[in-house]
């Protein structure tokens, strides 16, 4: 047996083993995300690009899950780490069978280039539905819970989660191979940095990928700045550049001449895979003395070593044994229906909802999205074996007279080739006339709203110019409030958005809910389940009020630091019933807020309580407040739950212009609620927070 074979060694003594047994040529080709096989070695090919951002994407059959955003509205640890493990399940299920097969290709792997966890700042980005939302505190506890989901507490790996993009990235999109991203200290390590921080010293996150964008004027994949806070962190995994990332030093970014130049720079920083073919030039780097085989040995030897831990080199594994019936089981659908339901935010709701069958015959079902896939999907999915699109999952709840109407296309003026301009409108019209209530599925899907490259809205490159729906479904719209009969307005979208529903009587925050959404939305609008979700992001009123796009600056933009122009602020969800929190009290010694919650409504219903802390004197708090805590229970009409949470010490830092963390103040203010402790929250909910003060 080779010493790199022997499972009593540690992964790093292994693999630098096996590295010690290449030839340059041979180190030079497992560094890139297509590596080859060496077969004197017994080391297979190996396709390092595989993505699992909500269920295994882009490799045939798998669960599909809510969008990462739709996840995040479920404010739930346990649910994301449940579906972290769900995906590393079916993930392994598939690369077994595949290997089986003999098929090694792209998306076959174990190695997850997810979650995304970037923050979600600018409402415009089109792959804000990636990300887990506008809140570092949020982002980091969803993030760390997903990729310990996926990576499992065994010494074998059960697959590796990567943290991207490393880091300021957050549009714009068709921008992003020459936009640097400047940031001052103080934001990048209030808002930005957090997440990977957290991701790295509690995950143990196995990977980080660099982002496509310069951060200061350094490119992401090759910055000092960066890597040093790895280091800092004790980053003990290898990192990745993004897609063809290393490509754009010499043809966007222009810091090289020739690729070459770029394979050197990166390498030399740390960058140890690239997805990409620019280090294809590493022999040509090499012979020219711009990096040297000790980088390249390191490097390959990072590579090996996460090999090595997923138990790729061992002749037996704890996870071979998982067979491919695991894929889209009935368990994990079942689990898929659960996370739709609990991800559903309810906007408003007059009194309208739930809807009692027992006094409505006819519903007319209208819009593009309704019966839509697309809707369910947001981006980098997989393929389920079963939809429910939101007019199945009516028509498999409803008694009644089902009217259905497309209405409009999602972007286009007319539905039909030769058509005149709004062909749908007069039978979406008809449609609503004879019914009693009207449910109005509108929104986006990521054929208009995601990365570039990947959508049709070529002019934007994935991002959304505005918050408004396409002028095409504005128009469904006023025609169908305008009839002033009973309206549902269900937006999917992976984003904020102003629906411009004032006359709507309730609207139903839907994201891309997964392959059972139309389920969930039926559960949700007959009363089944309440819904609980809460926004992990600000909805504005409109862009116009906000700072430009590709200003970095946290002023204005967030819960933490907005100042107007919000439409339904972070954390803000309504339910069928009246959750209420009281006596918050702080004890000192142990960090833990306690406090009584009461349902004092007329549903059983699930909650998500939220804790807010304000330092009250130090110039460096943010502007508004921050969340430190957070706990989805469920709670029955007329209980009383005693709760205790505790707080982070964290909590009670704020960061100074040099980026510094650090407890200034003495003075802080803590709140509880089911929501934010501000005046539109206040307003929306007719409820104000507990609050408590504390004094160190």
């Amino acid at each position: 047996m080779e010493k790199y074979q022997n499972t009593k060694l540690t992964p790093q003594e292994r693999a630098e083993d096996i590295v010690s047994k290449m030839t340059l040529e041979e180190k030079v080709s497992q560094l890139r995300y297509d590596a080859f096989e060496i077969e004197r070695l017994g080391l297979p090919a190996y396709n390092w690009w595989n993505e699992s951002l909500h269920g295994v994407a882009r490799a045939g059959t798998a669960t599909m899950f809510p969008q990462a955003i739709g996840l995040a509205a479920t404010f739930d640890e346990n649910l994301i780490g449940n579906v972290g493990d769900i995906c590393a399940t079916e993930a392994r299920a598939k690369y077994n069978a595949s290997k089986k097969q003999g098929d090694c290709g792209i998306y076959k792997g174990l190695t997850m280039w997810s979650p995304n966890i970037n923050i979600f700042r600018d409402p415009r980005w089109g792959r804000g539905q990636e990300t887990y939302g506008e809140c570092p505190y949020l982002t980091s506890r969803l993030g760390v819970r997903f990729a310990k989901g996926l990576q499992g507490d065994q010494p074998v790996l059960k697959v590796a989660a990567c943290a991207k993009h490393y880091a300021g990235h957050s549009g714009p999109e068709n921008v992003r191979h020459q936009f640097d991203a400047e940031i001052n200290d103080k934001d990048l390590n209030e808002t930005y940095l957090p997440a990977f921080e957290a991701l790295v010293k509690e995950a143990q996150v196995e990977s980080v990928m660099g982002a496509y964008n310069r951060l200061n004027h350094e490119p992401a994949c090759a910055s000092d700045y960066l890597m040093d806070k790895l280091k800092a962190w004790g980053f003990d995994g290898h990192f990745i550049s993004d897609c063809w990332a290393i490509r754009d030093f010499h043809t966007h970014h222009k810091i090289t001449s020739t690729p070459a130049e770029s394979a050197a720079l990166a390498l030399n920083m740390g960058c140890d895979l690239n997805c990409g073919n620019t280090y294809q030039h590493l022999l040509e780097a090499l012979e020219a003395g711009l990096v040297s085989e000790e980088v390249v040995t390191a490097s390959a030897e990072r590579l090996m070593r996460t090999r090595i831990r997923l138990g790729m080199l061992d002749e037996t594994c704890a996870f071979d044994d998982i067979g491919y019936e695991q894929v889209s089981s009935e368990a994990h659908k079942a689990y898929s229906l659960e996370c739709a339901q609990k991800s559903m935010v309810l906007l408003k709701n007059n009194g309208l909802l739930p809807l009692d069958q027992n006094k409505i015959d006819k519903i007319a079902v209208i819009g593009p999205n309704a019966s839509s896939i697309e809707a369910l999907r947001g981006n980098y999915y997989g393929t389920a074996d079963e939809y429910w699109t939101f007019l199945d999952g009516i028509r498999n709840t409803f008694k009644g007279r089902i009217y259905y109407s497309e209405g409009s296309h999602l972007f286009s003026a007319l539905l039909q080739p030769l058509a005149q301009p709004g062909d749908g409108y007069s039978e979406a019209v008809t449609a609503a006339q004879h019914s009693d209530v009207v449910i109005l599925c509108v929104g986006l899907d990521a054929t208009i709203e995601g990365e570039e490259g990947d959508t049709g809205n070529a002019f934007a490159a994935g991002d959304k110019v505005n918050l408004y729906l396409p002028k095409s479904q504005r128009k469904l719209v006023e025609q169908i409030l305008a009839l002033n009969k009973p309206t549902v307005i269900v937006n999917a979208s992976g984003s904020a958005m102003n629906v411009l529903g004032d006359q709507a009587d309730a609207i139903i925050q839907t994201w891309y809910p997964g392959q059972m959404g139309g389920k969930a939305l039926a559960d949700i609008l007959f009363g089944t389940v309440s819904p609980s979700g809460k926004l992990p992001v600000t909805f504005y009123e409109s862009t116009e009020l906000l700072p430009d796009f590709e200003d970095y600056s946290m002023k204005n933009r967030t819960y933490r630091y907005v100042e107007n122009n919000v439409l339904y602020p972070f954390g803000y969800g309504l339910t069928y019933s009246d959750v209420i929190c009281k006596d918050l009290k702080f004890d000192l010694d142990s960090k833990t807020a306690s406090f009584t919650v009461v349902n004092q409504g007329n549903y059983d219903t699930d909650e998500v309580v939220q804790l807010y802390i304000r330092c009250e004197n130090s110039e460096h708090e943010v502007r508004n407040h921050k969340l430190c805590g957070f706990k989805r229970i469920h709670i029955k009409q007329d209980e009383v739950l005693e709760l205790e949470i505790q707080i982070s010490e964290k909590a009670f830092e704020v960061v100074n212009d040099a980026g510094v963390s650090f407890v200034d103040g003495n003075l802080f203010t803590l709140y509880v609620g089911v929501n934010q402790p501000d005046d539109l929250s206040e307003k929306l909910t007719g409820r104000k927070c507990s609050a408590c003060q504390i004094e160190l």
